[in-house]
């Protein structure tokens, strides 16, 4: 059994001496150590292997000597402000104050501004909280003295208990259950051990969480408009693409009376979509309703459990069963892109679908080196796809659908229209590359599977349609 302990740990010498000699006791064996005074002088990471009975003593030990770390433990960063006469020495009565209660001083900010007083601005690390309100009153017999919000204040002000405050925010932010605190703290520690190793800067790492986070919050309510469009196919044929600013595109298909969803976006913004939804179908809350996802990624399955039918090719199928068994899906299966992902789920609620509603109708029949392979066929209303599956170059179970007839082809990710995003379409897809290196499992051969895409479609002018980004328009000029 694993389990990873985040541990707060007083910053002297022999700190995590006391936590190994714990975890050795126990015949518990340590995996991982991730520790970076840069980023928080205080907060350990730690992935530790035993049986439940060993991890439990573990927990009641490391509890027992204030190491683990939780929301109500009483220690953290309290940034204070006090209200100095810009005078030699004003300072000094204040640190002996400081020192006298045993604060650790982990930032200090201050400058004159041409006035008879300085704001002078500390952050200190708080162990009590009946320590710090003693020391309150004794500074305010000297000085005017405020206590500043954490998460209001200065940006990356401190580097002290930095993980708590940093998941607050974005806890906050999004307004997010308790129970995603220690989900959302391992992995953001992992991503930003990953890309610190890759040279990137443990505070760009976090940036870009923040800056992810705050775009999908940006987007909700009345400021979630996601651009529209209507497309003739047939006369008894349309699509309807809505391009939402965050998460994948959904499809609507409607031929003879049958309506067919084609992936369907972030599980945060149900209750927007669905809005949509019933707007662009009257009947939208008594019909039985029938998807086909082109893959098993979080931004294009979040809708799922909204739906009666899920159709999917075998592979993908199989990897939302693992993730409704609380196992990794593929895309977890890989290092580089398990902590970005298990954030994405955080952050947007996701909930996989129940198995039983998902059909998985294609499978390869062997094992094949192309890079994209036909392994059936599907009939919707005036619509005839040929079903391929790529070779896992975005992710295992990938599908392409491509009507020869009507020219009309459904790529998922494999090819996305970049040119044609909006600015907050191209504003959100900065960050997964980032975060996880890479959105493609293999980037080469995700790009041979975009050729031979391409390379399938004939002569004529053809109607692509994304997972991002707008429709593309693309001619096949018959010598080709």
């Amino acid at each position: 059994m694993k389990k990873t302990y985040i541990t707060t740990m007083p910053n002297h010498i022999g700190a995590f001496l006391k936590a190994s000699e714990c975890f050795a006791a126990l015949g518990i064996n340590i995996t991982r150590v991730s520790y970076n005074k840069a980023v928080d002088s205080h907060t350990l990471f730690i992935d530790a292997e035993g049986s439940e009975e060993q991890l439990q003593a573990a927990d009641d030990q490391l509890a027992r000597i204030g190491y683990l770390q939780t929301p109500d433990n009483g220690k953290g960063i309290v940034l204070v402000e006090f209200h100095l006469k810009d005078v030699p020495g004003s300072v000094t009565e204040v640190l002996r104050i400081i020192s006298e209660y045993r604060l650790n001083i982990s930032y200090i900010s201050s400058q004159e501004n041409g006035s008879a007083y300085q704001a002078f601005k500390m952050g200190l690390f708080v162990e009590d909280g009946n320590v710090l309100k003693a020391f309150l009153s004794r500074v305010e017999a000297l000085c005017p003295v405020r206590v500043i919000d954490y998460n209001h204040s200065e940006k990356f002000y401190d580097n002290s208990i930095f993980y708590r405050s940093f998941v607050s925010g974005l806890m906050q932010t999004l307004e997010l259950p308790e129970d995603c605190r220690d989900k959302l703290l391992v992995n953001s520690n992992l991503v930003m051990q990953m890309l610190d190793e890759k040279g990137l800067s443990p505070y760009k790492t976090f940036e870009s969480i923040s800056r992810f986070a705050e775009l999908l919050s940006l987007c909700r309510g009345g400021a979630f408009s996601p651009r529209i469009t209507h497309h003739s196919v047939t006369e008894n044929t349309r699509i309807t693409l809505i391009e939402p600013p965050c998460g994948s595109n959904t499809a609507i298909l409607q031929s003879g009376g049958e309506v067919l969803f084609i992936d369907c976006g972030y599980a945060m913004y149900q209750r927007e979509m669905i809005k949509i939804f019933r707007q662009l179908l009257p009947g939208w809350d008594s019909m039985r309703k029938r998807i086909l996802i082109t893959h098993a990624d979080v931004d294009h399955c979040g809708l799922l459990p909204l739906f009666d039918e899920v159709l999917a090719s075998e592979k993908s199928r199989e990897c939302l069963a693992l993730e409704y068994a609380g196992k990794p899906g593929f895309r977890e299966q890989n290092p580089t892109h398990l902590p970005y992902i298990s954030i994405c789920k955080a952050l947007t609620r996701y909930v996989p679908p129940e198995p039983e509603k998902v059909q998985g109708l294609w499978r390869t029949s062997g094992e094949t080196e192309a890079p994209l392979t036909q392994m059936g066929f599907f009939r919707f209303g005036d619509l005839n796809f040929e079903v391929y599956q790529g070779a896992g170059g975005h992710l295992e179970g990938e599908t392409v659908l491509i009507d020869f007839i009507h020219h009309i082809a459904f790529t998922g990710d494999i090819y996305v229209n970049v040119h044609g995003m909006t600015r907050e379409q191209a504003a959100y897809n900065q960050y997964a590359p980032v975060l996880m290196t890479s959105v493609d499992t293999d980037p080469k051969l995700c790009v041979e599977e975009r050729r031979a895409v391409m390379q399938r479609l004939g002569a004529g002018q053809w109607q692509i349609f994304g997972a991002h980004g707008m429709k593309k328009d693309y001619h096949v000029s018959g010598d080709q």
